[in-house]
């Protein structure tokens, strides 16, 4: 999977340990994962909808 250039950070990483964190890049049907502070180390890829459905199930939902 070809990502130059389309890493980003989360809008949660700040200052001091702003580069303590994960990074994601879209591409197509994939989004990749890998580590702020040893980018060139192994990439986690995933389909779209894998992605996404593992991202909803971490939301908070209400109780009934």
């Amino acid at each position: 999977m070809d990502t130059r250039d389309l890493w980003r950070k989360s809008s949660y990483s700040g200052a001091g340990d702003g580069d303590s964190c994960v990074e994601i890049a879209n591409h197509l049907t994939r989004i990749a994962i890998r580590d702020s502070k040893t980018p060139t180390h192994a990439t986690l890829t995933f389909l779209t909808p894998t992605f996404t459905t593992f991202i909803e199930a971490l939301k908070p939902h209400p109780h009934p």
